[in-house]
């Protein structure tokens, strides 16, 4: 591998072109090329982004030393698979593969080959997210919100893997518990797989999240609200923004700007109830993730989103769907 690492891209379609635009702004890396089977769109982006366009899936892998896939997730597995055996780091797209099996395999190739796989679960690099790191968040009870617009471009998968999974990966990462218990129901509406559908997840240690994905809403909402013993958090993915309401004593710390709402005296002691607009810097969610796998395979720190955090919200993503082709259903 030389100094300069040289990256590709796989899939150059709506989210594949934005990985090139992003890691061809990169320093320290080097936009190797491109491949996708439809040439017209990979020269179209590889002119874009000065880089080459190759007509063969060997002679990209032969070019790089790392790549992005961004194709369709029904191919995730076998792009992954011969990157992987051709000794190339990889970042995925969500969700990392269409079954469990399909990731263990990556995942013990990755280990064997002591190559870094990390998964594009790109909301947790949002700037609300990351506004709240200082925070420790420990949910007892969670409820979200990912409402979209139709739009044919991923409807080749359920809703469940096509926008909630975002959801599942998120919660998992805040709650540090084993799920125990998952109920959902949902339905196909428009297209031949779920469109709408919502989850109660029961963690072992008793938290519960209630968590809602649509892509046949009239109007978008990305939210999420955590409430946990002297907290109130709320997250607002599309206008990245948060909010934080919790009880403090007068010795402890907070935010720079933090509202005194009241108190609440009890026989132990006395609280005070603060807000708190944490503050939000301007983050390129994309571009931050990218730069984290850059970063862990120049440095050998672990992935920000390992290919076992990426499992995990697959599998319960599975385990939603299929409790959801159990439910009855009633005309």
């Amino acid at each position: 591998m030389t100094n300069i690492l040289n990256l590709g891209v796989v899939g150059v379609g709506h989210l594949g072109s934005l990985h090139a635009k992003m890691l061809a702004e990169m320093d320290d890396i080097r936009l190797a090329g491109v491949f996708d089977p439809d040439m017209d769109k990979a020269r179209k982006i590889a002119g874009e982004f000065g880089t080459t366009a190759f007509e063969t899936y060997d002679n990209f892998l032969r070019a790089v030393d790392a790549m992005t896939i961004a194709t369709t997730t029904s191919t995730h597995f076998d792009v992954a698979k011969r990157g992987l055996l051709e000794g190339k780091h990889l970042f995925i797209e969500k969700p990392i593969t269409q079954t469990l099996a399909e990731a263990d395999e990556l995942i013990g190739l990755a280990k064997d080959r002591k190559l870094h796989v990390q998964v594009g679960h790109i909301e947790r690099f949002n700037a609300a997210v990351l506004a709240l790191e200082k925070y420790n968040i420990d949910p007892l009870f969670v409820e979200s919100h990912r409402l979209a617009q139709f739009n044919p471009r991923g409807t080749d998968v359920a809703v469940v893997l096509d926008l909630m999974i975002h959801d599942i990966d998120i919660i998992l990462s805040f709650v540090k518990s084993p799920v125990a218990r998952i109920d959902a129901n949902g339905i196909a509406v428009v297209s031949d797989s779920v469109d709408i559908a919502n989850a109660r997840i029961q963690f072992e240690n008793g938290c519960v999240a209630n968590v809602t994905a649509s892509r046949i809403s009239q109007r978008k909402m990305r939210k999420m609200r955590l409430f946990q013993k002297d907290a109130y958090l709320s997250i607002d993915f599309s206008e990245k923004q948060c909010e934080v309401f919790r009880l403090v004593g007068d010795d402890e710390p907070r935010a720079k700007g933090a509202m005194m709402l009241g108190q609440i005296d009890s026989a132990k002691h006395k609280r005070n109830i603060v807000y708190e607009l944490p503050k939000v810097e301007d983050v390129n969610a994309l571009k931050y993730e990218l730069g984290l796998f850059v970063k862990a395979i120049q440095t050998g720190v672990p992935p920000a989103v390992s290919a076992e955090d990426g499992r995990r919200a697959l599998e319960v993503a599975h385990i939603i769907m299929e409790r959801i082709s159990q439910q009855p259903i009633k005309m």
